[in-house]
């Protein structure tokens, strides 16, 4: 199963990368696959490559998603 999750651009960098926030972690990634990416920007990441554009507010929708289910299992344990 591969899991790909949405990411906020923070700042485009040369060479086709950006810095991108994972839920509070910062990470560069490639946007080798995505064309018109501006900081602000939701994209989906897999393996350090932004595979698509994402709406906002879908973007912000599963990751609210996300975060329930970790306090659900945080709450289990």
């Amino acid at each position: 199963m591969c899991l790909a999750i949405p990411a906020k651009v923070v700042e485009i960098r040369e060479g086709e990368q950006a810095l991108v926030d994972l839920s509070g972690v910062r990470k560069e990634i490639s946007l080798a696959l995505v064309e018109g990416v501006a900081p602000g920007d939701f994209v989906i990441v897999h393996v350090g490559y932004a595979l698509q554009k994402v709406d906002p507010d879908e973007a912000e929708r599963t990751l609210a998603l996300f975060a329930g289910l970790e306090a659900t299992r945080e709450a289990a344990a």
